[in-house]
């Protein structure tokens, strides 16, 4: 069973910090979640870390 990884970003839009989730099993993934403050919608991309974490960046969609 895999937990999910609580991950705190800000959004690129409206500067909002808001807590997202994220599922381990994601890594090496891009996606598009919208901001639970604005709407708008944020591309996350999630990678794994040398020592087996999880790294998130986020930025807007006309990056």
């Amino acid at each position: 069973m895999s937990f999910l990884d609580e991950q705190e970003i800000g959004c690129p839009y409206c500067g909002e910090r808001i807590t997202v989730l994220i599922d381990p099993t994601d890594s090496d993934q891009q996606y598009i979640e919208d901001c639970q403050v604005c709407c708008r919608p944020i591309d996350f991309f999630v990678s794994e870390t040398e020592e087996g974490g999880l790294q998130v960046h986020v930025q807007s969609e006309n990056e």
